[in-house]
């Protein structure tokens, strides 16, 4: 009986469920004339935004990365960080440093890094830092100002 249930509900997932193509460590993909279903274990999705043309799934189960890129937060604030990717220190760059403080996460979210500008530029050390990538956020007391995605080689 509950093969049988089984397998009426796998038929009813390849009818009536599409999916994207995913690139992921663990799971499969699955897909025949009609449908395709592709999962993930232990990837967490984290926020889901739909408007009338687009669904976007936010977290570590994506079809589409950007690995490399800034959030503007505040367009008007001006800052640079370099070299990325980097290996051994990533430099921040800001004309406008006071009051301005630097958040460095890793792809889990997990804090990694904190400080305060305290020039027009400063250089974090990197190297201890496993391979991978990581989020810079830079913010004063009000609100988040730039977001860098930086990629750790080596």
């Amino acid at each position: 009986m509950k093969k049988h249930l089984f397998l009426f509900f796998l038929l009813f997932v390849t009818l009536f469920v599409k999916s994207q193509e995913v690139i992921s460590t663990q799971g499969d993909s699955y897909t025949d004339s009609s449908a395709a279903i592709d999962f993930t274990i232990g990837e967490v999705v984290t926020f889901t935004g739909t408007s009338s043309e687009n669904n976007l799934t936010q977290g570590f189960h994506q079809t589409n990365w950007g690995f490399v890129s800034i959030e503007d937060h505040v367009p008007s604030y001006e800052a640079i960080i370099y070299p990325n990717p980097t290996e051994d220190f990533l430099n921040i760059k800001a004309s406008l440093y006071e009051d301005v403080s630097y958040v460095l996460y890793d792809e889990m979210g997990k804090l990694i890094l904190q400080g305060r500008l305290l020039s027009e530029q400063t250089a974090l050390e990197v190297s201890p830092l496993a391979t991978g990538r990581y989020s810079l956020v830079l913010s004063n007391s009000k609100e988040n100002l730039k977001t860098f995605n930086i990629i750790k080689t080596r």
